[in-house]
């Protein structure tokens, strides 16, 4: 049910300032990590920042291979997102939180990141260096290069999540609570 989504519309997936979880990937090596500080910032082409700590294993991958994947995860993935934002990668010798959690992926089509299965959204960036803001503010802008969306509750360049509550995106409000998007108005 996954759908490729116009460049165009990008910034629609994240404009409503959902939860993320962060994936990343270089030599073999494989990360993911909850977090809120993302967002869209331009149009055409679409671009992205998100803030990824200067101390995180997702960061040191994000670097060395110059991508990441943007996963929003749902309702039924609240744990899985507790857990990966509980534990750093290097905490986890001889494997990863994929494997130590279950968390099932899938190949993206642009970059190395693998993409969580059952997310409601994902966007494939690529990182445009820009070392003040980074080593700074811990701050990245990333052009999306591939977007894709379960088209059971975004299509037409909309999100529609009426009669699929499981699939509606979370919001990490402090202190491990969530909420998930509400009603239309």
């Amino acid at each position: 049910m996954t759908k490729n989504i116009s460049l165009l519309h990008s910034y629609r997936l994240l404009n409503h300032g959902s939860t993320t979880v962060i994936t990343s990937a270089h030599a073999g090596q494989r990360n993911i990590m909850a977090a809120a500080w993302v967002c869209a910032l331009d149009f055409n082409p679409p671009k992205v920042t998100v803030v990824i700590d200067s101390k995180t294993y997702t960061r040191e991958l994000m670097e060395a291979e110059g991508t990441f994947a943007i996963n929003l995860p749902c309702v039924k993935q609240i744990e899985m997102v507790k857990k990966v934002g509980g534990i750093s990668g290097r905490d986890l010798p001889g494997t990863d939180k994929f494997v130590e959690y279950g968390i099932e992926t899938f190949a993206a089509q642009e970059i190395s990141a693998p993409l969580v299965k059952d997310c409601v959204a994902w966007l494939e960036c690529k990182i445009i260096p820009e070392p003040h803001n980074q080593n700074t503010y811990d701050l990245f802008i990333a052009e999306v290069v591939a977007a894709h969306a379960d088209e059971r509750v975004f299509s037409d360049g909309r999100w529609h999540f009426e009669g699929h509550d499981e699939l509606r995106t979370i919001h990490h409000v402090a202190g491990g609570v969530f909420y998930a998007t509400g009603q239309q108005c």
